[in-house]
C-alpha cells in the first residue's frame, strides 16, 4: 500500500480514523474526508500525509473537492473508502420521512455519490479498489432498523453492480458487513433504546463471539480488500460481524 492514495469518508469517527490509522502504518495517502470540523485534527494526528477534506458526503461537491485535492497533491486516486454512515432507529410507523431521507441520503446516496466521481478518475487511468460500508443489516432483517437495513441492502446491491459492470476497467467494487463496532455510532444506538444496558448484552449476546468488534478489526478488513492481496476479489461482501449471520 506504500504510497497508494485513498480516499475515506466519515474519516474522524470510529472505523473511518482506525482505517486512517492502518493506511498510514502502511504508508498510503489519505484524503480524509467528514462532516464534522473534527476531521481536520487528523492531519495534527497523523501528519502531512493525511489531508483533511470536511464536507457532506451526500453532495457532489464534497466527492469532486476530495479527488481535487488528491490530484493537486498526489496526482491520482487509487482507492475509495466509503465509511460514514447514519442511522435512526425506528420502526417503519415511528420514523418520519425525513428521519428516512436522512438514513437513505447518509448511508446510500453518499456511497452513489462518492462512487460516481471517483469511477471516473479511475476509468481516466486505469482501475483502482473501492471499499464500501454495508452491514449484517444488509442480509438480515433487524427490529427497529426499517431505513437503516434499507439503505445497507442498496449499498451491498450497488456494490456487486459496479463490480460487475466496471471490473473491464480494472476496477474492484467490494464491501466489508461489520456487525456490532465499538464506537460512538453504537453508543448513539444504545442509548435511544428504552433499556441500553439490556440492548448491550442482548447484542453482544447475539455474535457467536460473545461481543461486539474494535474498530481496529473491520478496518484490517476494508484495507485488506483495498490492497493487492485482494487483487482477484470483487462483487464480494467480508462479514465481520463474529458469526452473527452464521448463526
Amino acid at each position: 500500500m506504500k504510497d497508494k492514495v485513498a480516499i475515506v469518508t466519515g474519516a474522524a469517527g470510529g472505523v473511518g480514523r482506525a482505517t486512517v490509522a492502518e493506511l498510514v502504518k502502511r504508508e498510503a495517502r489519505v484524503i480524509a474526508v467528514d462532516v464534522v470540523p473534527e476531521v481536520h485534527l487528523l492531519t495534527r494526528t497523523f501528519g502531512n500525509g493525511v489531508i483533511a477534506v470536511a464536507g457532506d458526503v451526500t453532495k457532489a461537491t464534497t466527492a469532486n473537492n476530495a479527488v481535487k485535492r488528491a490530484l493537486e497533491t498526489w496526482s491520482r486516486v487509487d482507492i475509495l473508502l466509503n465509511i460514514s454512515g447514519v442511522t435512526v432507529p425506528k420502526s417503519i410507523l415511528d420514523i418520519s420521512e425525513d428521519e428516512w431521507d436522512t438514513v437513505m441520503d447518509g448511508n446510500a446516496k453518499s456511497v452513489f455519490v462518492m462512487c460516481q466521481r471517483v469511477i471516473a478518475e479511475f476509468i481516466r487511468t486505469g482501475g483502482g479498489a473501492i471499499v464500501n460500508t454495508a452491514s449484517i443489516s444488509s442480509v438480515v432483517g433487524l427490529s427497529g432498523q426499517s431505513a437503516y437495513c434499507a439503505s445497507k441492502g442498496a449499498v451491498l446491491q450497488l456494490t456487486r453492480q459496479l463490480a460487475v459492470e466496471y471490473a473491464p476497467h480494472g476496477i474492484r467494487v467490494n464491501a466489508v458487513g461489520p456487525g456490532a463496532v465499538d464506537t460512538p455510532f453504537l453508543t448513539r444506538y444504545f442509548d435511544a433504546q428504552p433499556d441500553p444496558e439490556a440492548t448491550r448484552k442482548a447484542v453482544a449476546a447475539a455474535h457467536p463471539m460473545g461481543r461486539w468488534a474494535q474498530p481496529e478489526e473491520v478496518a484490517s478488513a476494508i484495507v485488506y480488500l483495498a490492497s493487492p492481496d485482494a487483487s482477484f476479489i470483487t462483487g464480494a461482501v467480508l462479514m465481520v460481524d463474529g458469526g452473527y449471520t452464521a448463526a
